[in-house]
Formats: C-alpha cells, sequence, structure tokens
C-alpha cells in the first residue's frame, strides 16, 4: 500500500497531480480543496489512499491527514464511490464537511451530484459515528477553508475558464452545461479557476 509520494510536481490541475518520483510518473487524483494547497508548488508530499478495480488502479491524492480520512470514511459508506467521495471534498472541503456533519445537514449533502436524500441520510448516520469515536476531529476548526492558499492557477481569462471546463467535465458534468454555467459566471465577475469551480458545482 502506498501512503504517500514525494517528489516533483511535474503537471497540476484541479483534478489531478502528476508526481515525479524517481523518474516515474504517478497521475494522482485529486479534490479542488488539494489542488488550491498544491498551487504554486514544484515540489512536495501527497498522501494516497490507492483505489483497485478490476478495471483500474487509482491513486487518490491529499494534502492533509484530514482530508484524507475523510475520504476513507466517505468511500465507506453504502452507496458512496472514490469519484462522489472526491466530488463532496470539492464542493465543501474537510472543515466544511465536518461542519456540514457535525450539523446533519442533509441539503448541503444533496447539492453535490450524485447524493440523494438516502446516501446523504446515510453519509450523516455514518460518519458523525465515526467522527466521534475519533479524537482528531474534535479540535477540528469549522467553517474556514485552507489559510494562505494560492487559488490562481497559471495564466488569466480564458486560461482560467479552460481550467475550470477540463475540471469539472473530469468530475463527470456534461460539457455544454458547464460551458453555459462558466459563461454566467464570468459575466459576473468570476474569473479564478477554484471560484469559478466551486460556484458551477453549486449551480450544476
Amino acid at each position: 500500500m502506498i501512503h504517500h509520494l514525494s517528489g516533483q510536481f511535474v503537471e497540476l490541475t484541479p483534478t489531478h497531480v502528476v508526481v515525479e518520483c524517481g523518474g516515474v510518473g504517478y497521475m494522482v487524483h485529486i479534490s479542488l480543496h488539494t489542488s488550491s494547497a498544491l498551487a504554486g508548488q514544484v515540489e512536495g508530499k501527497v498522501l494516497i489512499h490507492a483505489v483497485y478495480r478490476e478495471d483500474a488502479q487509482l491513486l487518490f491524492g491529499f494534502a492533509e491527514a484530514t482530508e484524507r480520512s475523510l475520504f476513507v470514511m466517505l468511500t465507506s459508506v453504502s452507496g458512496v464511490g472514490a469519484q462522489t467521495a472526491r466530488m463532496i471534498l470539492s464542493g465543501l472541503g474537510p472543515s466544511e464537511l465536518v461542519e456540514v456533519i457535525t450539523r446533519g445537514d442533509v441539503a448541503a449533502l444533496k447539492a453535490v451530484k450524485g447524493i440523494g436524500a438516502k446516501t446523504a441520510q446515510r453519509i450523516l448516520v455514518d460518519l458523525q459515528d465515526k467522527m466521534g469515536k475519533d479524537p482528531s476531529f474534535a479540535s477540528m476548526p469549522t467553517g474556514a477553508g485552507p489559510v494562505g492558499v494560492a487559488k490562481e492557477f497559471a495564466g488569466g481569462g480564458n486560461t482560467h475558464r479552460s481550467d475550470a471546463l477540463g475540471a469539472l467535465c473530469n468530475l463527470g458534468f456534461d460539457r455544454k452545461r458547464v460551458e453555459t454555467v462558466l459563461d454566467q459566471l464570468m459575466g459576473e465577475g468570476v474569473d479564478a479557476v477554484e471560484d469559478m469551480v466551486r460556484a458551477a458545482l453549486k449551480r450544476l
């Protein structure tokens, strides 16, 4: 089992990072939260959770241990796969998700693509119980995102739109619908990649 990868970040997008270790490049799927935390870095460490299926071997990466723990907890819930867990952590982020679970906010979870009322309820029941048994969540601050995180990726204007479009399409959204929503957001003055993706996730 791979615990983490340390090396150069040869490619970084809102949905994946390629980490080169010893001449080998590892494709690692990440959430928007982790992509923001890694923005501007050329090398570093990414915590890993591997998912092995009959048709694929996937690596999911995290900038912090709390996000990985939440990811593992989410995927243990019936009806929640790895991609759905990544979608949840992209739309909410670790601290927001902890807050949502703590207050039992079904509506916030239902707003995530692929999460219905029954699945949202299962997530709340299962994770409230598991988080209650894990002391690391007891002192975790809620209601705030990562401090000092760069929100911008290389380029600007159309490049930001293109990056956001690619990220959302990789998450499974329809391209034409995504383009319409992104155009609306840019017309409203939203132009940073992270801001566009987060806002779009609430409208798609």
